[in-house]
């Protein structure tokens, strides 16, 4: 692909063809199945698209297409030719809007899909925050805590808090989440706090139904512990968790952001304060590396700016 990409932003020769318009023109005619076809693509004669074709071949030395009455066939150099001349094509197109794409203003609807848990006053104000910067770009956000099909659903962009990711996504991380194990304060005077990780047996315990808790690990002062958690209610949804637990149902395991006002107003207290479970990865998940639009580079830069004070779209690697 080097040579061809030499052949295209090289000086030309004296007395040549176009070299880019010729590439062009051939990959059209072997797609095309036709000089003629590919001649009114272009808005030239037949004999024109031909003599591009075979400006080619002269430069290379080699034929490329078989031409008969009623057919025309790929040499096999000309077959090794096309693959390469059309991966060059692609990647240069592919080239071109990108940077048409970095001159433009963000706009547009962003449609984004993030956990239930992302409702809460910190996330909002980096929302706000946002807004103010850009505000020509409409978010507009679905709360799920399902995974969803990014493309079957039509989503520019999915958050998502996790330490397994699809290979098949482009993730960029955002900040790392918390999440802690609480209860009121009138739970635990009820129930007795418990003192070690196996206590949490006994406890009751307000869960998600998304996500498979079994096993969990948590690390304290005596090292790794496995937790079980007693289900007294499953959820599918962040905010009906939290309220069964603020009502003192059981416990809960759910995110810092949600809780850590109530934490520092005293309404909640962490369970086994001196524990801790390793925190997930929040990350900006989506489906094409080529073609990311202004509206969706800045969403992912300023929060992961915000949120993780992380390095820009452009300088962090690819997962």
């Amino acid at each position: 692909m080097g040579a061809i990409f030499l052949e295209i932003i090289g000086p030309k020769k004296p007395g040549r063809s176009d070299r880019l318009s010729s590439l062009r023109v051939f990959r059209e005619v072997v797609e095309a199945g036709s000089f003629s076809r590919a001649a009114a693509r272009f808005t030239m004669s037949a004999p024109m698209a031909s003599k591009h074709v075979a400006q080619l071949e002269r430069d290379l030395g080699a034929r490329l297409l078989h031409r008969t009455s009623r057919k025309l066939s790929l040499t096999e150099a000309g077959a090794m030719y096309y693959a390469q001349c059309r991966e060059a094509l692609d990647t240069l197109q592919a080239a071109e809007a990108a940077l048409r794409q970095s001159a433009q203003a963000p706009r547009g609807q962003l449609k984004i899909s993030a956990p239930v848990w992302c409702a809460n006053r910190h996330f909002a104000s980096v929302l706000a925050a946002y807004r103010n910067t850009y505000s020509e770009v409409l978010v507009d956000m679905r709360l799920e805590n399902r995974k969803i099909d990014l493309v079957a659903d039509g989503y520019d962009l999915a958050l998502r808090a996790t330490r397994e990711l699809s290979p098949a996504l482009i993730a960029r991380p955002i900040c790392p989440v918390q999440f802690h194990l609480v209860a009121t304060p009138a739970y635990l005077k009820r129930e007795g706090s418990p003192r070690r990780p196996s206590d949490l047996a006994r406890c009751s315990a307000v869960v998600p139904n998304y996500v498979n808790l079994d096993g969990l690990e948590m690390q304290g002062p005596a090292g790794k512990a496995r937790i079980k958690l007693n289900a007294v209610m499953r959820s599918d949804d962040s905010t009906l968790t939290y309220h069964p637990m603020h009502a003192s149902m059981g416990m809960a395991f759910l995110p810092e952001w949600t809780v850590d006002d109530d934490l520092a107003a005293g309404c909640l207290a962490r369970v086994l304060p001196t524990y801790t479970v390793p925190p997930f990865t929040l990350y900006a998940v989506y489906t094409n590396r080529q073609y990311v639009t202004p509206k969706l580079r800045t969403f992912i830069d300023f929060f992961s700016e915000a949120l993780g004070g992380g390095k820009s779209l452009a300088q962090q690697p690819d997962r």
